[in-house]
């Protein structure tokens, strides 16, 4: 297995799946992301998100009514260690030229407008297809996996 190795002083975007994979633990991913995390309590690192990580993070928990899932996710997101970044006109409207111009979904563009638009160092996600952005400093997870 690899390391996610993040330089002191990143600005991290981390996309839905991330968080997914950290509050859950999920095996195969989440020795990566420790690493990670122990920086941003050290605040080595910054940890942003958009806020619609917090509506698509939740979904499941609720339809499951998984009440101890939804209150770890929000105990992280809306803590004040993680940066939840609000969707704006300008996010959108930067959303919407990437749309135009990729075949990125639209959830996904609104976490790439988010991030270039607060100039993060490391966008890290498990979708490859975010490749197709040659401005985003994608890092893809399962990549690191051998």
């Amino acid at each position: 297995m690899g390391q996610l190795e993040i330089p002191i002083a990143s600005i991290v975007y981390v996309d839905t799946a991330i968080l997914i994979y950290s509050i859950e633990r999920f095996p195969d991913y989440f020795p990566l992301l420790e690493p990670m995390w122990k920086q941003l309590q050290k605040s080595e690192i910054r940890v942003i998100t958009s806020e619609l990580t917090l509506m698509e993070t939740l979904v499941m928990p609720m339809r499951n009514q998984h009440k101890d899932l939804i209150e770890r996710y929000e105990a992280l997101l809306l803590s004040s260690e993680i940066s939840l970044i609000p969707v704006s006109q300008t996010i959108l409207k930067q959303a919407a030229n990437i749309r135009s111009t990729t075949n990125i979904r639209t959830p996904d563009a609104i976490h790439a407008a988010t991030a270039l638009n607060l100039g993060c160092t490391i966008f890290l996600t498990n979708d490859s297809g975010l490749r197709n952005l040659p401005s985003l400093p994608v890092v893809i997870l399962k990549d690191l996996i051998t």
